[in-house]
């Protein structure tokens, strides 16, 4: 017994050695990328004429789906001219910054977030990731000033900011919270889906879906954003690629079976059903907005009337799981189908069974059928 105590340390501080040397040595290699990669590519996507227009076009076209090459993004990121704060938030601060004449968005991650910021960039090169509907990445860089090191991530701009942001200043109309709700599905559907072949990608669950964690394109559409705490499955080897970090999503928006920690997380359609609910309390806030008949409601977020403004797990767990409490779905909405749909869609969301959920196919096949009815332009 004497002797077992101080091997069982040394196992124990061999173990965090290990894991901690993979995790440096993946960041290092990811710097060293950028360091030698090939910088005779630069030209190709950075010649003096070209826009951010160009650029995200490029991406776009893309035939690996996966981004730009390191070393071209590194070139743009230190040619970014910070304009003004948009935003904060527990990882740091979001900016409006220039790019040839361009608006994009920079994401500035504390040095002590370094894991965050490395898995959001991570996540977001994964390959054929890129869709309308799901936040454009541009760049990842590590700004070392000698002092501190800022870690940039750059991204596509959208001047009307979050979801929460847009519904807590406007009312929607039917078409809108058509269009906002079928491009959330749309862009979700699209994380889900694992796509097979050497060009493939892995499924992704988003762990962390909010109206916050939403963005409102110019075009009314939106882009699911803050990929950071993600998780990815490999089919082909049934593994589950969780995020290291340390944090966890959000406490208003979690799952009953995440609440009472009954989740399977070794079963990658957990998640998946865990995103779906999230979805139905971000299809409440919008709808809630609708003008319908020159009815709606004041902007609230979901459970308001049921728990602070900063919840507990706890607090959340007898609301969600104990009281088997949702969001109330107003009886007036039976008068008008668009609205009708949405709340039956929010309550199939909300099962306290996830495999009893609806999948974010089906619910963006629904919308679309909703939107031709409604006559809705995309």
């Amino acid at each position: 017994a004497v002797i077992a105590g101080p091997v069982f340390l040394v196992c124990l501080l061999l173990i965090v050695g290990v894991f901690l040397f993979q995790h440096h040595q993946r960041a290092y290699n990811h710097r060293q990328r950028l360091d030698v990669e090939d910088p005779s590519c630069d030209h190709l996507y950075l010649a003096k004429d070209k826009t951010l227009q160009d650029l995200i076009f490029d991406l776009s076209t893309s035939g690996s789906g996966s981004g730009l090459p390191l070393f071209v993004q590194r070139t743009v990121a230190r040619t970014i001219v910070l304009q003004e704060i948009i935003g904060k938030g527990r990882f740091g601060e979001v900016w409006r910054g220039k790019w040839r004449g361009g608006d994009v968005a920079v994401k500035i991650f504390s040095s002590r977030e370094e894991r965050s910021w490395f898995r959001e960039a991570e996540i977001y090169q994964t390959i054929m990731l890129r869709h309308e509907n799901i936040l454009g990445f541009i760049a990842a860089d590590n700004k070392d000033n000698g002092t501190w090191t800022q870690l940039w991530l750059v991204s596509d701009y959208h001047e009307h900011g979050s979801l929460f942001d847009y519904l807590n200043h406007y009312s929607v109309t039917i078409e809108g919270m058509i269009k906002l709700s079928l491009s959330a599905a749309s862009g979700l559907a699209h994380l889900h889906m694992e796509i097979l072949g050497t060009q493939g990608k892995p499924g992704i669950a988003h762990r962390d879906l909010k109206s916050k964690n939403i963005l409102v394109k110019k075009n009314g559409t939106s882009a699911i954003a803050d990929l950071g705490l993600a998780v990815r499955h490999e089919s082909v080897t049934d593994t589950i690629d969780i995020a290291p970090n340390q944090r966890v999503g959000t406490k208003r928006y979690m799952a009953p079976e995440v609440l009472d920690e009954t989740i399977n997380m070794k079963h990658f359609d957990s998640f998946k059903c865990a995103d779906i609910y999230a979805l139905g309390l971000v299809y409440w806030e919008i709808a809630r907005r609708c003008n319908a008949g020159g009815i709606h409601e004041e902007y609230q977020l979901p459970y308001y009337d049921l728990v602070q403004s900063d919840p507990s797990i706890e607090e959340m767990r007898k609301v969600v799981c104990d009281q088997r409490l949702r969001p109330n779905v107003p009886n007036w909405w039976q008068s008008y189908e668009a609205l009708r749909v949405m709340g039956k869609i929010m309550r199939e969301c909300w099962y306290a069974n996830g495999a009893a959920r609806l999948t974010a196919l089906r619910i963006k096949k629904t919308l679309s059928q909703l939107s031709v009815e409604e006559d809705v332009k995309m």
